[in-house]
C-alpha cells in the first residue's frame, strides 16, 4: 500500500487548483487533506476520492470502484472510489472532482460531530460508602 515521493509530489501539483492541501503518511499510503478534512487517499500509487450516493454513480460510470482491503477475515470498502487516470492530465477537471471530494468528506464530518458521544466498556460503579 506504498505511496511514493514522486506520485504524492505529483499529485499535490496537479490538485494546486484546489487550494493548499496536505500529505499524511499512513500505513504506507497517504491520506490527502485540505482544510484539516480527509477528501483523498493514496494507495500503491492510486488516488481514491472520498464519495457517497450523491457523488459515486460519476465514479460507476466512470467502471471505477472502491478502495477495499482484507481485514477480519472479510473484505472491507471504504467509501473512496479510484480516481479516473485522465484526471492527471486536466488540473482543472481535477480540481472540480477534488472539490466534490472535499464537499463529501466535510459532510461527513459535520454528521460525524452531531452525533452524541458514545461511552463504550464504562460501567457506573457502585460507592463503596
Amino acid at each position: 500500500m506504498a505511496a511514493s515521493e514522486g506520485f504524492l509530489d505529483h499529485l499535490k501539483d496537479t490538485l494546486r487548483g484546489l487550494g493548499p492541501v496536505s500529505v499524511r503518511r499512513m500505513f504506507g499510503g497517504a491520506g490527502i487533506y485540505a482544510d484539516g478534512v480527509m477528501f483523498a487517499l493514496v494507495a500503491d500509487d492510486t488516488l481514491y476520492l472520498k464519495a457517497d450516493d450523491t457523488t459515486k454513480q460519476a465514479f460507476e460510470a466512470e467502471g471505477l470502484s472502491p478502495f477495499g482491503y482484507q481485514g477480519g477475515g472479510r473484505h472491507v470498502a471504504l467509501p473512496y472510489w479510484r480516481a479516473p487516470e485522465r484526471l492527471f492530465d486536466d488540473p482543472d477537471e481535477m480540481a472540480e472532482w477534488a472539490r466534490a471530494a472535499l464537499h463529501v468528506a466535510r459532510r461527513a464530518a459535520a454528521q460525524k460531530s452531531k452525533r452524541p458521544p458514545t461511552r463504550t466498556g464504562t460501567r457506573k460503579r457502585k460507592s463503596k460508602i
